[in-house]
């Protein structure tokens, strides 16, 4: 019972993975405005995500450890995108992509490197949420912020710990 339960578990998680920044995008197109939504929390996810599957990668692990995380990069990527127009700031798209891009070579640089970035994931990702928090407790408006990509994303990481 427990295996066919952890399975369910692996591949509830992957089909939430693919769709879990979808809600967030919708409102934040359905509403013309990213009112809500903390770019720095973004910023901070998308880091984690790239960090976490340069690891991976980097250490030569199975796809399926990791399989949902370009799924989730590249929907945080639409959404950067969404926020950035929305806010005005699309001149800056270029210049984090840049950054990504250029950060996804210097973790592998060397081994220490990447073995820190890792280790910071943690953190990286809680100070995500936190931003995001605080993003709305400084607006005292939620906006576009989708309570169901929220609740998604704490079954993944609730699936995930199982």
């Amino acid at each position: 019972m427990a295996p066919t339960l952890l399975e369910l578990a692996h591949w509830s998680t992957w089909a939430v993975c693919a769709v879990l920044k979808l809600p967030q995008l919708a409102a934040v197109l359905a509403a013309g405005s990213a009112r809500g939504v903390s770019l720095g929390s973004l910023l901070l996810e998308l880091a984690g995500f790239l960090v976490f599957l340069r690891y991976q990668i980097y250490y030569g692990y199975p796809l399926q450890t990791y399989l949902e995380y370009p799924i989730l990069i590249a929907q945080d990527a639409v959404l950067l995108l969404f926020v950035l127009r929305f806010n005005g700031n699309m001149k800056r798209a270029l210049l984090y992509a840049v950054i990504f891009w250029g950060s996804w070579y210097v973790l592998t640089l060397r081994k220490w490197i990447i073995d820190l970035a890792m280790n910071l994931c943690t953190f990286i990702s809680a100070a995500s949420k936190l931003a995001q928090l605080r993003c709305l407790w400084q607006t005292k408006d939620s906006g576009q912020v989708s309570a169901l990509t929220w609740s998604m994303s704490a079954y993944t990481c609730a699936s995930k710990l199982w």
